[in-house]
Formats: C-alpha cells, structure tokens, sequence
C-alpha cells in the first residue's frame, strides 16, 4: 500500500478519455484500502469451514464484500472532497480534481451498495448482507459525517466499520455469529489506530492544513507514540485470545506471538524516536505503518492455515 500515490495514474491521461474515467470511478471505490478488506475476509471463511470453504460462496462473498466496501469508500470520497483537495496525500483523488460529479459518484456508490447486499444476500446469506450494510452506514455517517472532523478519537470508534470483513466472511459460512469471529473483529478495532495513527504521524500536516484533529494534530509525538504502543499491546494480547477461543492448533498462537512481538519491537523503536525529540518524516513512523499492513496479514493468514494443519 502506497498511500502518496494515490490516483497518480489519472495524472498521464486526458479527463474526457474513456479509460480516465473508468480509472476515475475505480480510484474512487479505493481499491487498496477493499484489499486489506478482504485480507481479513477470507481467512475468516477458512477458519469457520475448519478447511476449506465452498468456492463458490468464497466468490460471492469476495464480490460483495468488495462491492460494499467500494460504495462506502464511493460515499466518503464525496463527502471528503474539500480535505482530499487540501491534502498533499490526497489532492490527486478523482473528486479533489473534478473528475467525476458528486451526482454521479453519489449514483454509483448507491448502485454499489444495492449490488453488494443482493450479491451477498442471494450468494452467501441476508445476515451477511445485513453487516455489510451496517458497515457502510457507520462509515459514512458515524466516521465521516460525525466523528471525522470532530474529534481526535475519530479513528478509535470510526475504525470499527472496518472490523466487519471478518464477521461476514464468517456468517457466510456459518449463517450465525460466534466468538472466533468476534475475537477477530476485535484484533482489527486494536490494530486500527496505531495503523492510522503512524500514517497521521508522516502526514500530520496534511491532516492539519485539512482541519482534521486526528491525534498527531492535536497531540505531541511522545503522546502518539505511546498511544500507539499501548494500542499494539492490545492488539497482540486479544490476538492471542483467538487460539483458546476458536481450539486452533499451534501454527496461529506461534505466528500470532512472533509477528506481535515483531510489531511492539518497531513500536517501542517509535516511541524511543519521538522521545529524543524527532518528528514528521525523521520519526520513521511508515515503518510501523507498513510493518502493521504485514501484520495483520499473517495473522489472518494464520488463523486460515491452521485448520488446515490440525
């Protein structure tokens, strides 16, 4: 995930090109952010299966899932078009340059959602289809609309629209809510804010100029770090939650423990750079960024393994 080059693409082609468009609307659905989505969507599918989950309900479950994540993503793209425009990280964004109408890009976010509960609600199930569409409303009008340019906490309680992927890659399966996905649902909303939080760090004066009080903006790096660091113990400590929970094997404690520890020790590494008085870019806060992106990964990828192995 490269998050300073987002939209570059659009820049080397005309507006009025079909193939601009088409790219327009698809920078839109934010393509790398439906990615990470799914990440945590799929493994969810295995580890309710105990194995390997039916193909087909694996597609349609993928296809609607991306649909809902792309019409929430379509939505806040609208809604975010003044701070997209402010931001250095953002300006090239399709409605930062024009390039799609709100009305239009209202009218394909809406076309988006209805795709994404009948996909999921003919293909898998109409729970499924339920908790992607809750995860759409929160994340338009709780996170962007309410908490977003209000309050430093915006991340924290806004983050949970994206804890959903495991709940319904696990209701596909299973038609009901369990504690495994739960537990899954829970890593997600710890591992959010140090995920954002890092990114905020590089980019703290972005956030600024856009009037968001994300909690760089509103708090000095030693704070951030040590919000950060805390957020990581939580992570890892209700990632090793899973294993009594959901009966794994040892494969998913083993690989959950090594990369926690692989992420308190970047961290902890922030935290001794934001006390030594370094800030912005000096404090290297991408490491952590990039290194919780990987995180995350395994973690799932994990939990899917070990029903396979045991």
């Amino acid at each position: 995930m490269r998050p300073a080059e987002e939209g570059a693409p659009l820049d080397v082609l005309a507006p009025g090109d079909w193939r601009a468009v088409g790219l327009a609307y698809l920078a839109l659905a934010k393509p790398r952010i439906i990615e990470l989505l799914l990440v945590t969507t799929i493994p969810a599918m295995f580890l309710a299966a105990g194995g390997f989950p039916d193909w087909q309900l694996v597609l349609w479950t993928l296809l609607g899932g991306t649909a809902a994540a792309g019409s929430a993503n379509v939505f806040n793209s609208v809604l975010d078009a003044d701070i997209d425009a402010r931001m250095r990280r953002t300006r090239r964004r399709p409605m930062a340059r024009d390039l799609v109408s709100p009305a239009k890009a209202i009218a394909f976010g809406a076309v988006l959602g209805v795709a994404a509960t009948l996909v999921l609600g003919i293909g898998a199930n109409w729970l499924s289809a339920t908790l992607a569409l809750v995860a759409n409303l929160y994340y338009v009008f709780v996170y962007t609309m309410a908490l977003k340019r209000r309050t430093a906490q915006n991340i924290v309680w806004g983050g949970i629209a994206g804890c959903f992927p495991p709940l319904i890659g696990w209701t596909a399966v299973t038609g009901q809510v369990a504690w495994p996905p739960l537990v899954l649902f829970a890593i997600v909303f710890a591992w959010t804010p140090p995920h954002t939080w890092a990114l905020a760090l590089r980019y703290r004066e972005d956030y600024q100029n856009a009037h968001i009080p994300m909690l760089p903006v509103v708090a000095p790096p030693v704070t951030v770090a040590w919000r950060i660091l805390a957020y990581s113990v939580l992570t890892v400590a209700v990632s090793l939650l899973l294993w009594p929970v959901a009966n794994t094997g040892w494969l998913y404690p083993a690989v959950a423990l090594l990369a926690g520890l692989a992420m308190l020790a970047e961290a902890v590494a922030l935290l001794f750079r934001a006390r030594r008085g370094l800030v912005d870019a000096e404090l290297k806060p991408m490491r952590l960024f990039h290194l919780s992106n990987s995180y995350l990964a395994i973690v799932f990828i994990a939990a899917a393994l070990d029903p396979l192995l045991f």
